[in-house]
């Protein structure tokens, strides 16, 4: 199993960071289902970096009990400080694949989501997470993932594969990350009792925001 990364170095110049790189469409993509979720009470969120999407969801969902896991102890104080006033968000510093999400006090959770996380992970630790997860959700759970794809269309293909691999790399030398390539999500999930209800692309397909579906299994 890799050694967990280490983004600390990161949090104060995140934000910038994918500004620069991205411009507003990575926070484009993680707000992209906000919508989808208003109707859920408890969330568990991995890795939501300095913390703008999860400060958003609460301002929308105040009622929204949420737990977010992050390995970064420096991203945590960034989300803190983003949340609003009389809201409290249960962060834990902890390797997500090294905790046991059936203990946190807001299972079983009708919520999971994963912004640009999914791809920090071999697909066999994937499948790990998975399958923690699953024992912490209710049975018909969301799931709303967002990452990284390399387009299926040349010659945003070629490009993509250019973009991505350079992240990795650079990635690599900033944080410890030790993962090259973009796993096979969708497969780990799907044979973990995961359905895909939707898929939606941004720049031609270099970024991807999915909708998955626990299936309730048959009685």
């Amino acid at each position: 199993m890799n050694a967990p990364a280490n983004f600390d170095r990161l949090s104060q110049a995140y934000r910038w960071m994918e500004y620069f790189s991205f411009g507003p469409y990575l926070q484009q993509c993680r707000r992209l289902r906000i919508a989808e979720m208003t109707p859920c009470r408890r969330a568990l969120v991995y890795g939501d970096g300095d913390g703008r999407f999860l400060s958003e969801l609460v301002r929308r969902v105040p009622e929204m009990r949420a737990t977010t896991v992050d390995a970064s102890n420096k991203m945590l104080h960034r989300l803190a400080q983003r949340l609003p006033p009389q809201v409290e968000v249960r962060m834990l510093h902890a390797d997500a694949l090294q905790c046991e999400p059936t203990g946190f006090p807001d299972a079983p959770f009708d919520l999971v989501v994963s912004h640009f996380f999914l791809d920090c992970f071999n697909e066999a630790e994937i499948a790990s997470l998975v399958a923690h997860v699953n024992l912490a959700v209710e049975r018909t759970a969301l799931w709303v993932v967002s990452d990284f794809a390399i387009p299926p269309r040349e010659p945003a293909r070629l490009l993509g594969t250019w973009i991505v691999s350079g992240l990795y790399v650079a990635f690599g030398l900033l944080t410890g990350l030790r993962t090259r390539r973009l796993p096979d999500h969708p497969r780990a999930m799907r044979e973990a009792g995961w359905m895909l209800e939707d898929r939606q692309e941004l720049l031609f397909g270099l970024l991807v925001s999915e909708s998955w579906r626990r299936r309730a299994p048959s009685l």
